[in-house]
């Protein structure tokens, strides 16, 4: 016999029922719309504070509300981290070089839900190592999203992403985690990007969470900067991540965040 939707498991963790899906796919879609809109700024001599003023306009053009400004004391629209900053980046007036990698994060509220992306971009010509680092973050996120289905765990997630970073001889971040969401920012339960299979918590259909591995070439070590958001590579090691929010199906899952335009990857479209 089923247990009742809408409840919370004995780990804390939300089960929301069929119908709140849709309510996370329109304001996923419309997250992930931005950061396709957002591609084309993203070029040499642009600054990263412009970009933010972009997506700032886009939220409240589209009717929505941005996530972040407000959060925590925070006044931006999007985290933007370049090179080395592993997430959290604040946007600035400092201009974007010819070969720098960034890292978008934006999370919009739509009609009371919170749709959660991010995703890798390349100002100008992009570094061969930097082009690997990208492909190795990206296949890490689609192999932890397809270990999410009912009966599995969360550590079957973070075995699948750090087998694959670590086989290619990169590292997983362990200071930062992907997160439990819905009609919240943040909430349980934290799901780690790497683990042991069968491990934490199991899945249930009606669970909603963002995978989101950040993955160094470096060493996994990172460091908080003076102003209490931008993490980096404490070696200096470039770091790339990507962002989707997921929901638990019968079956599966569904992801509420993918591109539109299928430009999720800085290489497609």
């Amino acid at each position: 016999m089923h247990e009742p939707r809408g409840r919370m498991t004995k780990d804390g963790i939300r089960i929301y029922e069929d119908a709140d899906f849709a309510g996370m796919h329109a304001a996923g879609r419309m997250a992930a719309q931005i950061l396709d809109e957002v591609a084309q700024l993203v070029t040499p001599g642009t600054t990263t504070a412009a970009i933010d003023d972009f997506i700032r306009g886009r939220v409240q053009e589209l009717g929505a509300v941005s996530a972040t400004i407000g959060y925590r004391g925070y006044r931006h629209a999007s985290c933007i981290s370049v090179n080395h900053v592993v997430c959290h980046g604040i946007p600035s007036p400092k201009l974007l070089n010819d070969g720098d990698i960034l890292n978008i994060d934006v999370t919009v509220i739509l009609d009371g839900w919170f749709g959660d992306t991010s995703r890798m971009y390349v100002a100008g010509t992009l570094g061969r190592k930097a082009e690997r680092l990208i492909e190795v973050t990206h296949e890490a996120l689609m192999l932890g999203i397809a270990a999410v289905k009912p009966g599995n765990t969360f550590g079957d997630i973070g075995a699948a992403i750090q087998a694959h970073v670590e086989t290619n001889r990169m590292s997983v971040v362990r200071d930062f985690c992907g997160h439990g969401l819905g009609r919240v920012f943040h909430a349980p339960p934290n799901v780690l990007h790497y683990g042991r299979p069968g491990t934490g918590p199991v899945l249930e259909e009606g669970m909603f969470f963002t995978i989101e591995p950040m993955v160094n070439l470096g060493r996994p070590e990172t460091k908080v900067l003076a102003d209490d958001w931008t993490a980096v590579t404490r070696d200096r090691s470039l770091s790339a991540q990507f962002e989707h929010s997921v929901g638990v199906t019968a079956t599966g899952c569904e992801i509420f965040t993918l591109s539109p335009a299928d430009r999720f990857h800085p290489t497609w479209g």
